[in-house]
């Protein structure tokens, strides 16, 4: 199980990467050029956006290479960048794949113990 939450986090870190590229550039177009309205308009909050664009892949990928030699902060970090991406982007076409990804991982994560040791995560 930890082996699977390593790949599940570093590829839905590598995918939720593609889409933080895409939204901070959006962004920053938006602010560089200007609203046209009905085809590109500024998001509510850019900060937010912007911190998740940079933290939510940061944080799957992170914890994804933990996976294996600490399973339960691994886990933590990769369902943190779960939230993190569900609440900066929503749950789209664009989105479904990083956030089930990584969100499996960070399960799989938690749920691995070690085969020889009778505690978990201890």
């Amino acid at each position: 199980m930890r082996n699977a939450a390593l790949v599940l986090g570093l590829i839905g870190g590598i995918v939720g990467m593609i889409v933080g590229f895409f939204s901070y550039g959006y962004t920053q177009a938006v602010e560089h050029f200007g609203e046209i309205e009905g085809l590109a308009e500024q998001v509510a909050d850019v900060e937010v956006i912007r911190a998740a664009s940079l933290l939510s892949p940061l944080l799957a990928i992170a914890g994804g290479a933990m996976a294996r030699a600490r399973a339960l902060w691994g886990g933590i970090l990769m369902l943190l960048s779960t939230g993190g991406m569900y609440y900066a982007f929503g749950f789209n076409v664009f989105t479904m794949f990083p956030i089930a990804f990584v969100g499996l991982g960070g399960v799989l994560a938690l749920a691995a113990g070690k085969p020889d040791e009778p505690k978990a995560h201890f």
